[in-house]
């Protein structure tokens, strides 16, 4: 099964990441200097896309590190190998293994591993969101002056000051905010550790299995519109929807 397959992945590709950690190196920035990337990031996905193509040779693979393939399947693993390198490298917060599955344009099958945590999140479209085996709940949210968001965003100069002005708009009225990867954004609202979140200028890798798991948890997802993009995704346990939603958006404006 796609589902189990992701996970056992993961969670392989989670071990390598701990076990050289001490021992990375890294390359070249790539889009920028803040967008770094190491020796391990590039060994995961090489490992991900190499036993993806081994079980379904005719999927495609979209990939953050460039080991992408066509296929003639219809159907596409989209792929981050560690969402969260500089929290990885530097040791000072949490990263992930994320791997998705699509059917055109629909998610299909989604795996967020987080390795220091030992936590799997996954979900299958319409089977519900599950930690660890263990089906999650819908979230509950309190009302906005309590609630606790995420927000990520890419560390580029124009998203940092977009980021910004939404910070600036958003602390005075929540609880509190916490900087998160995307993935792990996405997969604590599923699991109600987050009240709601905020993702600016995410690539399709970085939110693809999250926003399912989120999704199929309960969560409610949006951008400036009805659908989420990797150009703005809001997302809110239901209770707390409509109010985070209407103050990212004025933000945004």
């Amino acid at each position: 099964m796609a589902r189990d397959l992701a996970a056992d992945l993961a969670v392989q590709v989670g071990r390598l990441q701990i076990e050289r950690r001490d021992t990375l190196r890294m390359g070249a920035p790539k889009a920028h200097a803040n967008d770094v990337v190491s020796d391990v990031d590039v060994a995961s996905e090489e490992l991900i896309v190499a036993a993806i193509h081994e079980a379904w040779p005719d999927d495609a693979v979209q990939a953050e590190e460039g080991h992408g393939r066509d296929g003639a399947s219809g159907w596409t693993w989209v792929v981050d190998p560690l969402d969260g390198t500089r929290n990885y490298v530097s040791r000072t917060g949490p990263w992930s293994v994320c791997i998705a599955l699509y059917q055109g344009e629909q998610a299909r099958v989604a795996v967020v591993h987080d390795p220091a945590a030992g936590e799997t999140f996954t979900a299958v479209d319409g089977g519900g969101a599950f930690l660890n085996g263990v089906p999650l709940p819908v979230p509950s949210g309190p009302p906005l002056g309590e609630a606790l968001v995420g927000v990520s965003f890419q560390p580029n100069t124009r998203t940092k000051t977009r980021a910004g002005r939404l910070i600036e708009a958003l602390l005075p009225v929540v609880g509190d905010i916490r900087r998160l990867p995307a993935a792990l954004n996405l997969v604590y609202q599923a699991a109600g550790r987050l009240d709601g979140g905020v993702a600016l200028d995410t690539n399709l890798w970085d939110i693809a299995a999250g926003a399912l798991i989120a999704r199929e948890a309960g969560v409610t997802l949006g951008g400036r519109g009805p659908d989420f993009t990797t150009e703005l995704t809001i997302g809110a346990a239901p209770s707390l929807w409509a109010v985070l939603s209407e103050r990212v958006r004025a933000a945004e404006a």
